[in-house]
């Protein structure tokens, strides 16, 4: 009954603005969805990657080789998309920072939105993680993506799908959905989505997430940031310049409070706002949250300029805390969302598919190019086929806690300090600490899941010299729903 009324109280107030009608007046509606009653206007239409045979074929996929761009819609206006659906199948990691969504409104030369795939659509890091939202909802794990933003055009609309990764994208299937209409009202705006990146954000001054010049209004922000030191990174305040202040009449009180929580952020998703990725505080965590602006958008007449402060807590290099709000270098990244009703300014440059990823996955080392120098303690080590990447994972079928297992990891070049781990988890896995050359790293990592899945261990590590060095994996045990202790790894990277 409370998921019954909640979802009630969500559609009346997605609907509330429409119920007021003329000057002074208020309608009150029995059913929050009654106008759903009335004839709609227009042409319902639809671009997907449907079979071109729809009555005997199949072939509803699109493949997008590297480098290439495939057109997803190219419509005759008037007329307003109201939803948009995909998934993708692809090989490389990050896939979803690594293809670049671009819309074309009437014409125009440079797009409206200019935005890594999975960035537009709520989630940060090419990460694929679900949640739910009014404009935005992610579900199937992350991998189908839909959005609600009503997106109008009066002549033409164009929207393409780049990729800007090194392997070819399998499949993109697609729908999207539009009315198209006789006219648009004359005070129609258009949809507009940027989005920019700082890694790290830059020392001296504010991270810049929007700077628009016309009029409109804002509705909505993305904000991912990975932390390159423990703790809290989010004390910084939202600022807003309207129309040329040189003081902001916006001015926040905290990123948490922004994104409309409180005190920390923790893992959730409400309509209006939400931290659907929230790692923790750990060196190398991940966070993306949203603030959705659709009851209270911002109004701006000529410009605005929106800025967010990188500043949290702060260590002394014994470890001990130097200040509780003090600046970060933390990398951030961004997707600001409005409407104005004239044409934009362009966007700064965008940052290459490479670049938007903290990785260079080609470094990936397959741990079974390292399985004949694996060994352990006690239980066999082989390779199980068709886990992971490659030609499989190491498979280490550990009997009991206290036995090891030893890799030999090769590091090309001095001043290494990030490691990342391609783990596996699932039902018989057991819980593992990880040490380098004999010291721990970070706390020990459950490897229990009621089934088989991925995992990435993000550590920082003391600056290593070029050379060989070793990883120990010690189980600790397993978690009380575990029926053993076994342990897979796929891969590694050191940089």
């Amino acid at each position: 009954m409370r998921n019954w009324t909640m979802m009630m109280t969500v559609v009346f107030m997605a609907l509330l603005p429409a119920l007021f009608i003329g000057s002074g007046s208020f309608a009150v509606a029995g059913n929050p969805l009654e106008g759903l009653s009335q004839i709609k206007q227009g042409r319902t239409m639809r671009s997907s990657s449907c079979d071109v045979d729809w009555q005997a074929g199949n072939a509803d996929a699109r493949p997008i080789a590297p480098g290439e761009t495939l057109v997803i819609a190219e419509l005759e206006g008037p007329g307003v998309i109201n939803h948009i659906w995909n998934t993708v199948a692809a090989q490389d990691k990050g896939y979803s920072r690594l293809l670049v969504l671009r819309m074309y409104w009437d014409g125009e030369g440079i797009p409206s939105v200019e935005a890594p795939l999975g960035d537009f659509f709520a989630m940060g890091h090419g990460v694929d993680h679900p949640f739910q939202s009014l404009p935005v909802t992610v579900t199937s794990e992350g991998r189908a993506r839909n959005c609600y933003w009503p997106m109008p055009f009066h002549k033409s609309a164009r929207i393409t799908v780049t990729n800007e990764g090194s392997s070819v994208v399998g499949a993109l299937y697609y729908y999207v959905d539009w009315q198209k209409l006789e006219e648009l009202p004359a005070n129609t705006a258009y949809f507009h989505a940027m989005y920019r990146q700082e890694f790290p954000a830059a020392s001296g001054k504010r991270y810049l997430i929007a700077d628009i010049t016309g009029t409109g209004h804002y509705v909505g922000t993305v904000l991912s940031v990975r932390q390159h030191t423990a703790s809290w990174w989010g004390e910084g305040d939202d600022f807003w310049f309207i129309d040329g202040e040189t003081e902001p009449s916006l001015r926040g009180t905290g990123s948490e409070d922004y994104f409309c929580d409180a005190w920390g952020l923790r893992e959730m998703s409400t309509p209006y706002y939400g931290a659907p990725l929230m790692e923790g505080y750990d060196p190398l965590s991940r966070t993306t949250c949203y603030r959705w602006h659709i009851t209270d958008p911002v109004n701006f007449k000529a410009s605005l300029r929106l800025e967010i402060e990188h500043m949290g807590v702060t260590f002394n290099e014994d470890g001990s805390v130097r200040s509780g709000f003090e600046e970060r270098a933390d990398d951030f990244s961004s997707v600001a969302f409005w409407y104005q009703a004239e044409p934009h300014k362009p966007f700064p440059a965008f940052p290459e598919g490479k670049a938007r990823l903290y990785e260079d996955w080609s470094k990936l080392v397959e741990v079974e190019s390292r399985l004949d120098s694996a060994k352990a303690s006690g239980g066999p080590i082989s390779l199980q086929e068709g886990i992971g990447t490659g030609k499989g994972q190491l498979w280490w079928t550990a009997a009991e806690p206290d036995q090891s297992l030893e890799i030999i990891m090769d590091v090309t070049e001095d001043g290494a300090d990030e490691l990342l781990l391609l783990l596996t988890c699932s039902h018989d896995y057991g819980i593992f600490q990880i040490e380098l050359d004999g010291e721990p790293l970070g706390n020990a990592v459950n490897l229990y899941n009621p089934t088989i899945k991925g995992k990435e261990v993000r550590l920082i590590v003391p600056p290593l010299k070029a050379g060989q060095h070793t990883l120990r994996f010690v189980n600790q045990g397993k978690d009380p729903a575990s029926g053993g202790y076994f342990f897979g790894l796929d891969g590694y990277m050191v940089w």
